[in-house]
């Protein structure tokens, strides 16, 4: 009998989760180790090399941590689930001139629903991964919040997380800088795992090539949308583009296009073929709707609540003020922002938690 109960630990192969396990491992859980199988690399059609997760070596990694450790080891198969759920909304968003992240609607959907609903057929109370964020009760509610190593934080995208999966949710390496992972890796004697690296691509496009895939994705899709126009925000006509959903807002590079001047992406409209084009100033807005909104630390926004808000990944996170708008929230933010792209997540932040997140739908002044 485990002191401190059976938990169901999801191992890619990496470093991050292979650590969590064996920690928890040695702090007296009983562990269950599980890897996911979201997607076939043959059938991406890159001719990259094989990275990250979802490939024979990484569950072969995890197995055999499991093995050296003596807890159990299973491979889940959910690529059917994943490819019509996530892959499809992934193009679809990309098709409607928005700019997705599969990975919130992976983690959200998915993976959580996936390994909760193992862990209740494996008989483990709680459910653990290797993301770099912290977890604790107040309030009667449960809260996620940022990791120490805020450069390896991954509370951005977890917001879609609901109450029920973080009240069984364990994140062992919340509490560490990245730096001090590699080195229990290497007291633990895995001192080729330690320096192993670190895999930041999506994981149905290894290449990071998000428009080869479309097109792979869809052979007819290139034909279709090719020959639209490139405008200025006054409508005037400055050249054709390859095709709207092969852009994304804030896009400088790979436009095709001299203008004499440094050039970005402002807007996509997808109903005409068009791509706006403007100058890095005409990116800036102060105003944006969010949508699908997921509420963490308290079970609602009060109108006029202050908070700081993330508008992508790598944002710092900007000073903003949140109106409630129905089943949306407003944010305003102090000082004009860069490039929101709908359909990119927003979450917002009370100090170190996650008061909650949702989808944006569209920047405005």
């Amino acid at each position: 009998m485990s002191r401190n109960g059976r938990v169901l630990v999801a191992m890619s192969g990496g470093i991050d989760s292979t650590i969590s396990a064996l920690m928890l491992h040695n702090q007296g859980y009983e562990v269950v180790g599980i890897t996911m199988k979201t997607w076939d690399y043959a059938t991406s059609g890159s001719t990259g090399k094989e990275t990250g997760c979802c490939n024979l070596d990484s569950f072969n990694d995890a197995r055999q941590a499991a093995v050296d450790h003596g807890f159990p080891h299973y491979v889940l198969d959910i690529r059917e689930e994943f490819g019509d759920h996530v892959i499809t909304n992934f193009v679809e968003e990309y098709m409607a001139g928005r700019t997705p992240n599969p990975c919130v609607l992976c983690n959200t959907h998915i993976k959580w629903s996936a390994l909760l609903k193992r862990a209740d057929a494996l008989d483990c109370e709680f459910i653990a991964t290797g993301h770099y964020v912290k977890v604790r009760e107040e309030n009667e509610r449960y809260v996620l919040s940022r990791a120490k190593d805020l450069t390896k934080d991954q509370s951005y995208v977890l917001w879609g997380l609901d109450q029920d999966c973080l009240s069984r949710s364990i994140y062992p390496l919340g509490g560490y800088l990245k730096t001090e992972v590699r080195q229990i890796a290497l007291d633990m004697g895995y001192e080729e795992l330690s320096k192993k690296a670190e895999s930041y691509e999506i994981c149905f496009v290894p290449d990071n090539n998000y428009r080869g895939f479309l097109k792979r994705n869809d052979p007819t899709l290139e034909t279709a949308v090719a020959g639209g126009d490139f405008v200025l925000a006054n409508g005037e006509k400055v050249g054709e583009h390859a095709g709207y959903p092969f852009y994304t807002i804030g896009q400088r590079k790979g436009l095709g296009i001299a203008l004499g001047k440094p050039m970005f992406v402002t807007k996509i409209i997808p109903e005409t073929n068009t791509v706006v084009l403007g100058e890095a100033d005409e990116l800036k807005q102060s105003k944006m709707l969010v949508g699908g909104l997921n509420m963490i630390k308290y079970d609602g926004i009060k109108d006029g609540t202050e908070a700081i808000t993330k508008i992508r990944y790598k944002d710092a996170g900007s000073q903003s003020t949140l109106h409630t708008k129905e089943d949306k929230v407003e944010v305003t933010f102090d000082h004009s922002v860069n490039s929101i792209a709908p359909g990119q997540s927003a979450v917002f932040y009370e100090g170190e938690d996650v008061l909650g997140g949702g989808i944006i739908q569209l920047g405005y002044d």
